[in-house]
């Protein structure tokens, strides 16, 4: 997956969870013997992100346990974006390192990017709405 924009949805600015840093890195990394450009494409995602205390995180950033309405061209969907070993597609709840996954990370209502997925075709995602997990829950 070559890191493709158009024009018009360049790269938009990514927020990170600074204390998520590591284990995005650690997921992005198990994930290259099976998706190797995948995960170099999540790295570049997360290298080029603002990595922000949890204070500082706004509630409309995609994070790990969100829950996302995004659209895709005409269809909106809304999942939770988990760790891979929580993916459970039945319950909405993709991994991070999917082509899905990884586009939303970072992203704030509003924003778009263009993805390329595994079929090579560019999808544009564009994030609607953002629901936190509780602020107690383990990422």
């Amino acid at each position: 997956m070559s890191i493709e924009t158009s024009p018009n949805h360049s790269r938009p600015r990514l927020i990170i969870d600074e204390r998520l840093y590591t284990r995005l890195v650690a997921l992005a990394e198990r994930a290259r013997a099976q998706s190797p450009e995948l995960a170099d494409r999540l790295l570049v995602e997360i290298e080029r992100a603002d990595l922000r205390a949890p204070s500082e995180m706004p509630d409309d950033v995609v994070t790990l346990g969100s829950e996302v309405t995004f659209r895709e061209h005409d269809r909106t969907r809304t999942v939770y974006i988990v760790a891979p070993e929580d993916a459970d597609i039945e319950r909405r709840k993709i991994s991070v390192v999917t082509p899905v996954g990884a586009a939303l990370l970072g992203l704030v209502v509003g924003q778009k990017i263009s993805w390329q997925m595994p079929d090579k075709r560019v999808a544009v995602l564009e994030v609607l709405g953002v629901r936190q997990p509780s602020k107690t829950a383990p990422h």
